[in-house]
């Protein structure tokens, strides 16, 4: 089954990336370090995608607020799904977050409820992975999925524009295709899989255009926050 779900997410990512490459309406630059994906001598797995999007200061300030930071966690589970034309699917619960292929028997990942850091000029999402059929035995509760983001100022060198750096990772992560298989096996398969689709996550964020969360956790501290002292979450 996890051969049958790479070989979907490959096809599917690429097909978007080329898609996006006609779409997107601004600057989207992969800026992943060379060795983007590293592991450790006890199997840990960490990679690390980056991409950085030029913006106008305007649309900087439209998208700059904590709703939106779990809108684009919404957005990357959306994107999975999309890509695999519902083959992948994101149930959410109360206490868990959960990657399914087809039906919740079959869970890929399952994690806990997302985590948020909202910072002035920083935002970021943690879902820490519980279990799932791609977690190993011994890495069940260890290692977390992130999705970190960072706003710069315009500067002269850039024309002008902002600039938004956006970063996805994946850490601590024992993947149970290693223990079955082997390191290589993982690498050439799941890992170079991942890296793709995430690219290709990255490269769509050019069009700015964002999924509504279905939870609304942090639009509805926002709002609070605004009708009772006037203050945004994320200044604090």
């Amino acid at each position: 089954m996890p051969t049958l779900v790479a070989l979907l997410l490959t096809i599917a990512a690429l097909l978007v990336a080329r898609r996006v490459r006609h779409t997107r309406p601004t600057r989207a630059l992969i800026i992943s370090p060379r060795q983007s994906t590293t592991v450790a001598k006890g199997g840990a797995v960490r990679s690390v995608q980056s991409v950085e999007l030029g913006v106008s200061p305007e649309d900087l300030e439209r998208l700059w607020s904590p709703t939106n930071l779990e809108n684009l966690g919404r957005t990357y589970w959306r994107f999975l799904s999309k890509v695999t034309l519902g083959v992948i699917r994101v149930i959410y619960g109360q206490h868990s977050r959960s990657v399914v292929f087809l039906t919740k028997p079959f869970t890929l990942l399952r994690f806990e409820p997302p985590e948020y850091v909202l910072e002035p000029e920083h935002g970021k999402i943690v879902w820490r992975i519980r279990d799932g059929l791609l977690v190993a035995r011994n890495g069940r509760g260890s290692g977390y999925l992130a999705l970190d983001v960072r706003r710069e100022a315009p500067s002269a060198q850039a024309n002008g524009q902002a600039k938004l750096r956006i970063e996805v990772e994946v850490a601590n992560f024992y993947p149970a295709i290693a223990v079955g298989f082997s390191m290589p096996v993982y690498e050439a398969t799941q890992s170079s899989i991942h890296v793709l689709v995430t690219q290709a996550f990255l490269r769509s964020l050019a069009t700015l255009q964002l999924e509504e969360s279905k939870v609304g956790q942090l639009a509805a501290l926002e709002q609070l926050a605004q009708e009772t002292t006037g203050q945004d979450p994320s200044a604090s």
